[in-house]
């Protein structure tokens, strides 16, 4: 049997700029899932030095610390979207300027053991939303940033853009 939490969302679900983060997402539960991914980031997060902190892999391109700083900001907006759409609310909800947002956030002035425990509080609480979601919310949908999206995507879309940082991280800052 097919539970909620088992269904991937369809291309229907949300805007076609996230579908690469949907398709990243690894089959099964996805609070399972949004668990697995806290530890994988745990465990990357403690393995990056603390003067790497500051490491930019190329001019004009965030830092290491000002990356963990966007994940966080992404997480908390992705999630705020989906509780309240999960709760019926059908207010359009605006888009937001990452690169505004990393510039205000003062991520370089922290430190990366900082910033990991910050993260890995969010998501937490991000496990908890999804994990106390009942059935018949996971497929509420709303409009954010001018796109229809579901709950369920949100969910996915979370975890997708957390692995595709993760990703770049040990590909271009790490070298792993």
């Amino acid at each position: 049997m097919t539970t909620t939490l088992h269904i991937r969302p369809d291309g229907s679900e949300f805007a076609p700029f996230y579908s690469g983060y949907v398709a990243n997402v690894p089959d099964g539960d996805i609070v399972a899932v949004l668990r697995d991914g806290a530890r994988e980031l745990s465990a990357v997060l403690a393995s990056i030095p603390e003067e790497r902190g500051g490491f930019r892999y190329a001019e004009g391109k965030w830092s290491v610390r000002e990356v963990l700083g966007h994940v966080i900001d992404a997480e908390r907006i992705f999630t705020y979207r989906a509780l309240r759409m999960a709760r019926g609310d059908q207010t359009p909800l605006a888009s937001f300027d990452e690169n505004a947002y990393v510039g205000a956030a003062g991520s370089d002035a922290r430190t990366i053991a900082d910033l990991s425990e910050e993260l890995m509080a969010v998501r937490e609480s991000t496990i908890r939303l999804f994990a106390s979601l009942p059935d018949e919310a996971w497929a509420r949908a709303g409009v954010a940033s001018a796109n229809p999206v579901t709950v369920r995507a949100l969910a996915y879309i979370t975890a997708g853009h957390a692995h595709h940082h993760l990703r770049i991280l040990r590909e271009r800052y790490l070298g792993s």
